[in-house]
């Protein structure tokens, strides 16, 4: 039975991502900062549940300790903790900005590092880290969230350069807003007071809730790539997008360039 440690599994795709490869005959450790959230998923057969807090050096190594106690091999590693801020920069406050840098970047840094060891250790390994859409193709009010994905695609390809000769492969698994409650939960600039930045915000969060009511399949088409990779992973690093949205803007912006696609956004927020 092989092992896959996935964090932020309490919900979403965490939980999707959990229960599908637990069916699958995967040993699942389903980390998350609260238990009592994940407890739909608590009593499967074949997970097994841990607090791990992604922002946090201690939680990490205490929740390693105790999973390398009951699972000392493990194969598969998804970093898919994250959250969302959207604040347009002028109004943007420390604690937010904090927050997702310290859970959507640093916490999948921070993963990795804890974990590098054991892979390097055992002789083989993979990291999927989960990025989005977000990290090829900037919108509007995607200042904080889009540079968060940026910079995790970035780290994950550096990263993958030093883990190719000790058997270690990384990916990065792009998507767009899937049908789960991320974007009910993310964090929003409080009104402004200002009409173009106030009826600009409306229209973005009306956009992006349109745009995940009809993404009905996207979860399975996420969940499907990660049992994809982790059963056949490569060393080589590799980056996928799934999901018509995301390959339809990585597209557009590939084909356009970008003075046409920023045209085009443009006209849909202004």
């Amino acid at each position: 039975m092989k092992t896959i440690l996935i964090t932020g599994a309490s919900s979403g795709i965490g939980a999707a991502t959990a229960r599908y490869f637990a069916a699958k005959g995967w040993h699942v450790i389903a980390t998350m900062i609260c238990l009592e959230q994940g407890k739909e998923i608590a009593d499967l057969p074949n997970i097994s549940s841990y607090l791990l807090d992604v922002t946090n050096t201690e939680s990490i190594e205490k929740a390693k300790q105790e999973i390398l106690e009951n699972h000392p091999v493990i194969n598969v590693i998804i970093n898919n903790a994250g959250i969302g801020y959207r604040s347009f920069v002028e109004f943007s406050e420390d604690k937010g900005i904090d927050n997702i840098v310290s859970t959507n970047w640093l916490g999948c840094v921070k993963v990795c590092r804890a974990f590098i060891p054991v892979f390097r250790k055992q002789g083989f390994g993979h990291f999927i880290n989960v990025t989005s859409i977000a990290g090829l193709v900037n919108l509007p009010l995607g200042s904080f969230y889009h540079a968060t994905k940026c910079a995790v695609e970035s780290f994950s390809e550096c990263m993958s350069y030093e883990l190719m000769n000790f058997g270690i492969g990384v990916s990065t698994v792009q998507f767009g807003n899937a049908p789960t409650a991320f974007q009910k939960n993310v964090v929003k600039s409080k009104n402004t007071g200002i009409d173009v930045y106030d009826l600009m915000m409306d229209k973005i969060s009306g956009i992006l809730i349109k745009k995940q009511s009809k993404n009905t399949n996207l979860i399975e088409e996420v969940v499907q790539t990660f049992f994809k990779i982790a059963n056949t992973p490569r060393v080589k690093f590799t980056r996928y997008t799934v999901g018509f949205d995301a390959n339809a803007m990585s597209t557009l912006r590939s084909v356009l360039g970008y003075r046409l696609f920023n045209k085009i956004i443009r006209k849909q927020v202004l």
